[in-house]
């Protein structure tokens, strides 16, 4: 059987236990199609050692009976997960030829269940941004076109490279982080399905750190059903995160029914934003028309807080991560720059820094420095964080009253060309977070479903929220989303 790379998870796991494939072919094809996609500079680190001896392994797992959903299966690792022996450095000339002694909890929950690794993927650096391109390793690509128009598209960030592989088929499906919107985003950009589980439901324990009170990991996946197999994967108590749920992991496939009949969604009034383009407003309109169709009832909601979020995040994640990133100093492990004769140990900090965090990092370390600063703490910090409760709480007294998702735009545009933001001021940029970012605050699940293109040909993605813990409630609203938008739009090889 030719191009198994372009099955999803849950056509692939079937074929294997019917035994009309095996996982040494389905990794042979995914590895033959990442030599051939060097143009999308999609996977970074590529390990087809280890993927092949994986297969393998998991070949003779599936012929003895005992195989878990994602046994055989070939993915990609985002470049934040350690992997024991592979390099992973965030994407960050900081931690470059960093090979990791360890695996982290939910890749080696994936290496448990019988996955195999194809290799790394590219990213932003040490996920901060929204294009993939502040990345050491160079723009990921998207393999979306604008109809004939030759500009390379974002994949969008930080999960660019998990996007980009699952969209042009490289991988059956890729994990990704978000800590403001970084699976979501490129999932709604590249036409994929993204979803970010509850904060504490997928261990931290192994991912590189950008704001540990945000980040959290989840599948970037081709349909709803394959986000439902990968997820349960992936999801667990883990002893060694202090924030890690000690919840059982439901059967998030078997919760697919697409029955939604007297489910209230709720449209928060406060996202339909000054100067929403009409393509996407439109998208909004016809996906609640989808939900009712579907037998849900609509209700008007508000989150009053939400014109807070995007400055209350932009306070919040760059304090996070000066905090976090303060151990990247050059004594340790990673980069050390070369010091000239009677420097000390400030101007080796200072010189490493400066040569392996790139310019958005430098930024983002910055400003929360500067908002942890003694006199400004008040100010900003604990503010953000005030402003913060206030956001959990709108979304608390919506789900008390009855609400079971809520439905919104995944982003404010369809994706932009590489290089169209340069010279755009920075909070432009950050704009694209601005109807993920609230979810993060919250800590609640959200997920990007693909629904429709806009005039030049890209995809457009809706965003449902669900009630915290309720990932098996939220997938299957999402799946009810998926049938009636009916998307199966792929791009154009180009590459």
């Amino acid at each position: 059987m030719s191009d198994l790379n372009k099955l999803g998870l849950a056509e692939a796991r079937d074929l294997l236990r019917k035994g009309e494939t095996t996982s040494v072919e389905l990794t042979e094809s995914c590895l033959k199609a990442i030599d051939a996609a060097n143009a999308l500079n999609a996977f970074v680190h590529k390990t087809p050692e280890i993927a092949l001896e994986r297969a393998k392994a998991a070949d003779a797992r599936i012929k003895e009976g005992d195989a878990p959903a994602m046994c055989g299966l070939p993915i990609g690792i985002k470049d934040l997960f350690c992997t024991k022996g592979v390099d992973s450095q965030a994407a960050s000339n900081i931690l470059k030829g960093f090979k990791p002694e360890y695996e982290s909890t939910v890749s080696q929950k994936l290496q448990d269940a019988g996955s195999v690794m194809l290799g790394k993927l590219n990213m932003d650096e040490f996920a901060m941004g929204s294009s993939n391109e502040t990345s050491a390793y160079g723009n990921a690509i998207s393999p979306w076109r604008r109809g004939a128009d030759e500009t390379a598209i974002t994949p969008g960030g930080s999960s660019g490279g998990s996007a980009s592989a699952v969209a042009a088929d490289l991988c059956l499906a890729a994990t990704g982080t978000d800590t403001g919107g970084s699976i979501r985003q490129p999932a709604a950009f590249t036409g994929t399905v993204g979803i970010k589980p509850t904060y504490g439901r997928c261990s931290r324990w192994g991912i590189v750190a950008f704001a540990s009170s945000l980040d959290q990991a989840g599948p970037m996946t081709k349909s709803v059903r394959d986000a439902a197999i990968m997820l349960e994967a992936m999801c667990g108590h883990d002893a060694k995160d202090s924030t890690s749920a000690d919840l059982a992991v439901p059967n998030f496939e078997a919760m697919l029914t697409g029955d939604i009949k007297g489910k209230k969604i709720g449209i928060p009034r406060e996202y339909r934003m000054d100067g929403m383009p009409a393509e996407i407003a439109k998208l909004w309109d016809d996906g609640t028309e989808m939900l009712k169709a579907a037998g849900a009832e609509i209700v008007d909601i508000s989150l009053p807080h939400t014109k807070y979020a995007l400055p209350a995040y932009y306070v919040i994640a760059p304090a996070e991560a000066s905090s976090n990133l303060a151990r990247y100093d050059g004594v340790r492990f990673g980069h050390r720059a070369s010091l000239d004769v009677g420097d000390g140990i400030t101007e080796m900090y200072e010189k490493t820094r400066a040569e392996g965090f790139g310019s958005e990092v430098q930024r983002r370390v910055m400003v929360g420095t500067y908002v942890l600063s003694a006199g400004f703490y008040d100010a900003y910090y604990n503010r953000a964080r005030k402003v913060r409760t206030l956001i959990k709480k709108d979304f608390e007294d919506v789900f008390a009253a009855g609400v079971d998702a809520i439905l919104t735009p995944a982003t404010p545009s369809a994706a932009f060309g590489l290089g169209e933001m340069n010279d755009a001021d920075p909070v432009k940029m950050y704009l694209n977070d601005v109807f993920t970012v609230t979810v993060n605050l919250a800590g609640l699940p959200g997920i990007s479903v693909p629904t429709g293109l806009d005039a030049q040909g890209l995809p457009l993605g809706l965003q449902l929220i669900g009630k915290p813990w309720d990932e098996g409630d939220l997938l299957n609203t999402a799946y009810a989303l998926e049938q009636s938008a009916g998307f199966v739009a792929k791009p154009a090889q180009w590459w």
